[in-house]
């Protein structure tokens, strides 16, 4: 432990912690824009400056380490000054529109601006004149507005693992930009959008598609159906300032229908229907004499791009069960439409996610319109989107009444929900895949091996007749290599595989640290939003996907049995290797 004082405040800390982090404990706020708790600082924006106490020297908060007997100043009119300089030389590079930029009112810059009173630039402005770089399907760059802090970088390459993103130029021509300066849209980019969910500014946002539901919900010859995922109920609240973790999942069911939206649906059902093909998958395949083993989920759509690029050779291992969102979208049109009566050529099927990379998923390839009506999902928005559609309706969610969603792609069980978090595809598979091989219901259905923000979980089921299987579970794009890399190592020596089972997400914490979920996620908050699915699934009179009495009717009145032929239809898909970057 190390003893310091700072403003005067003595206050004792662990060795190695940052003058940042120290001042967190004192409640004093260093102010900061590159620095974000999920990145190693790299103290490259210059405003965290400190100093020491009798020295006229300055260092920067979040990469100086504390030292005993430290005597720290975090602010005087010197430190104010220095600040507020730094400030106005990023603002002489950066655009004055803000009224119309997606980050207005939600960006730190303008946070800080607001802090310091700037309001002239004593500066001649220089602006970069990029063009913006609309090619991705589900991510926006605009390098006029950046800032150089790098965040996006070291997310896109230190976090994900995926280098997308890179610094290009020097000095005043620096820049941050897709790889080699190619099109994001050509680049190896998996439309995560953790750049978008670190981006300080308006530099890197989501693609906004609200004007296109905006237009479906007024159109008369439309019949508007939602969907909405387990993870955007725990994180929705955030936006009209309640805790993180706040469940709001039969008040947003209200603002929906407020909304315009004439059917509303869950996507925890289409959960609950992905555990009943993909247990079933997972069955077969081990009981199969060539099955292949390990099976890996497939319901994350950034982690699916990222296979086809970079883990091509483990295709034939991937689930080829489609995500929630897809096999809600296909039975919305394929089987709701025909016994609701409603034209299916009519509906507008429109998913709410905590995820970018759902944009680029409803047109990934042809078996996303297995319906036969266009594509089973025409819209995804994302949660951030969501929240401005009600707040430019003029909505006041928190005060609405609970309504239900609608019958029968509505009503879901626990294990549906906690899909929303790293461990929960795994968790209600174990819960399903223990009924589907023993015929017995699992006496405690919590599996907690697989639960919390550990890059990589590992554990063995026991099925208590003489079946185990191994599973892994990995989220953060950045761990999913260990695990794959094992199992490579594994095949390529003639070994067994050291797993049966594998969940991947692409975002830390899985879903409900999605790219599209409000903005300022840390650590904290993604275990507050784990909490809140946890509490759903508890507070769930059915907590297993096959005790889903809706589930087992659409089999009983339209599918057949899991895996079966109309099953694989509509609710399967394939997948082939891509290249790195688009010719």
């Amino acid at each position: 432990m190390v003893n310091l004082k700072i403003n005067g405040i003595s206050l004792q800390v662990e060795d190695g912690t940052t003058i940042l982090d120290a001042a967190k404990k004192v409640n004093i706020k260093i102010p900061t824009l590159c620095y974000n708790p999920d990145l190693p600082p790299w103290a490259s924006c210059g405003i965290c400056i400190v100093r020491m106490a009798g020295s006229p020297r300055m260092v920067r908060a979040c990469t100086t380490q504390v030292s005993e007997n430290m005597d720290i100043i975090t602010h005087d009119a010197e430190i104010i000054a220095t600040r507020r300089t730094v400030l106005e030389l990023i603002l002489s590079n950066h655009p004055n529109d803000c009224l119309q930029c997606p980050r207005n009112g939600n960006c730190e810059l303008q946070e800080l601006a607001a802090e310091f009173g700037i309001r002239e630039g004593p500066y001649k402005k220089v602006l970069s004149a990029l063009p913006v770089d609309d090619s991705n399907p589900a991510i926006i760059l605009n390098p006029e507005k950046c800032i150089r802090c790098g965040r996006c970088v070291k997310v896109c390459q230190e976090m994900q693992n995926v280098w997308a993103l890179e610094f290009l130029g020097r000095g005043i021509k620096g820049r941050i930009a897709s790889a080699a300066g190619t099109p994001l849209g050509e680049s190896p980019c998996i439309k995560c959008g953790q750049c978008a969910a670190h981006c300080p500014v308006g530099a890197i946002y989501e693609r906004d598609d609200t004007v296109k539901v905006w237009s479906a919900l007024h159109d008369p010859e439309r019949h508007a159906v939602v969907q909405i995922a387990p993870a955007v109920r725990v994180a929705l609240a955030e936006e009209f300032g309640l805790e993180p973790g706040t469940i709001v999942t039969k008040k947003i069911y209200a603002a929906l229908r407020r909304l315009g939206f004439n059917t509303v649906f869950d996507t925890n059902f289409s959960a609950d229907l992905t555990i009943m093909e993909e247990g079933t998958e997972l069955v077969k395949r081990l009981t199969e004499k060539n099955g292949a083993i390990p099976l890996i989920t497939s319901c994350c759509p950034a982690w699916v791009d990222y296979m086809e690029k970079y883990y091509a050779d483990m295709i034939p291992n991937f689930s080829t069960a489609k995500s929630p969102q897809q096999m809600m979208g296909a039975m919305i049109k394929a089987y709701w439409a025909d016994k609701a009566g409603v034209n299916p050529d009519r509906v507008f099927s429109v998913s709410v996610m905590p995820c970018t990379a759902k944009k680029w998923e409803t047109k990934r390839n042809d078996d996303m319109k297995s319906a036969g009506h266009g594509y089973d999902v025409d819209i995804s928005i994302t949660t951030r989107e969501l929240a401005r559609m009600i707040k430019q309706a003029g909505i006041e969610i928190m005060d609405l009444p609970e309504e239900e969603a609608d019958n029968p792609l509505g009503p879901y069980t626990g294990a549906g929900t906690i899909f929303g978090a790293t461990g929960g595809v795994m968790e209600a598979a174990v819960r399903s895949a223990f009924f589907l091989v023993t015929k017995k219901e699992l006496g405690n259905v919590n599996f907690t091996p697989v639960r919390g923000l550990e890059g990589v979980k590992e554990a063995e089921v026991d099925f208590q007749n003489g079946t185990k299987i191994r599973i892994a579970v990995a989220h953060q794009m950045g761990n999913i290599a260990a695990v794959l890399d094992k199992i490579r190592e594994a095949r390529n020596a003639g070994k067994e595989t050291p797993y049966h089972f594998v969940e991947v997400m692409a975002c830390r914490g899985g879903c409900i640290g999605g790219g599209g979920q409000p903005y300022g996620c840390t650590d904290e908050v993604r275990s507050r939003r784990i909490a809140g699915i946890y509490r759903d699934d508890e507070q769930s009179t059915l907590r297993c996907s096959h005790q889903n009495p809706f589930i087992a009717q659409v089999y009983k009145e339209f599918l057949g049995e899991p895996n079966g032929h109309k099953a694989h239809e509509l609710l399967h898909t394939k997948y082939v290797p891509r290249e790195l970057y688009l010719k």
